[in-house]
């Protein structure tokens, strides 16, 4: 499987999972910190794993190809949105080898409780669970979308952009990075798209076979994995959960502030 590496080569490992929709590269936010604070930050291309897996041999595989690399080392887990939900999996299937596990904007179970109308994406998670064939024809048109019209796709995508996202959907820097992870999500991965979606949105929510200490950050203003679902999580986690509350910022802005502070308490320990 491929994956990018950010930071220091010969650094403490740390593996990246990334949102959905998003590709390997998101994590490029954490580089510059990365190396400030020694750590090897690895993103996994998982949208290209064989589509064919069920739950838990997905799961599994995601933890070998961590193995492959790390061995026995320990290692610490970040997950962003959907992502967090792969890295609360991995974690149980890991176990005692991982340390830190920070979740940021983390999708919790939608089956936690009244999230969904409050979800900016509220409706395509819907149409997954109720109409599977409807949402996979949605994505085929985010695919077409994503090849003749990237930037209005972005522009479809960040519509309801709330809190300090709005600033960053203005930057010209932020639109180009994003735009750029559509294209290689909708362009060459839609099936492992479609795979992470679908198995976000059958999560049963058992939470008590993750042992690990987990952090949650989490912007107050975000609309598209609201509080309540970190709340959620860091209630039901069994290892215990706090959360941090960046006030004022959203999705994506929260992932940039969370980053070098991310950064700093993983080379803390």
């Amino acid at each position: 499987m491929d994956f990018v590496e950010y930071g220091n080569p010969e650094g403490r490992i740390v593996v990246y999972l990334h949102g959905v929709p998003g590709s390997i590269e998101e994590c490029s936010v954490f580089d510059s910190h990365a190396k400030n604070y020694n750590l090897r930050i690895l993103s996994f291309d998982r949208f290209s794993i064989n589509n064919t897996l069920d739950r838990e041999a997905y799961y599994q595989a995601l933890a070998n190809q961590i193995k492959q690399i790390a061995g026995t080392e320990p290692i610490d887990l970040i997950g962003f949105s959907i992502g967090a939900h792969v890295a609360l999996e991995i974690s149980a299937v890991l176990k005692d080898q991982v340390g830190q596990l920070h979740l940021v904007s983390a999708a919790g179970p939608i089956s936690g409780g009244d999230f969904l109308d409050h979800m900016a994406g509220g409706t395509v998670f819907k149409l997954a669970m109720k109409r599977p064939w409807l949402f996979s024809l949605l994505t085929q048109y985010q695919r077409l979308m994503a090849i003749v019209a990237p930037g209005l796709l972005f522009s479809m995508l960040f519509a309801s952009a709330a809190g300090a996202d709005r600033a960053l959907c203005a930057r010209r820097e932020f639109k180009q990075s994003i735009t750029g992870l559509l294209k290689h999500c909708f362009q060459k991965r839609t099936s492992g798209y479609l795979r992470d979606v679908n198995f976000y949105v059958t999560w049963s929510g058992d939470l008590s076979r993750h042992s690990s200490s987990v952090q949650l950050w989490h912007g107050t203003e975000d609309n598209w994995t609201p509080i309540a679902m970190a709340n959620y999580l860091a209630n039901g986690i069994a290892g215990g959960a706090s959360v941090e509350e960046l006030k004022g910022l959203s999705h994506y802005s929260c992932l940039y502030s969370a980053a070098p502070k991310i950064c700093a308490q993983l080379a803390a320990e």
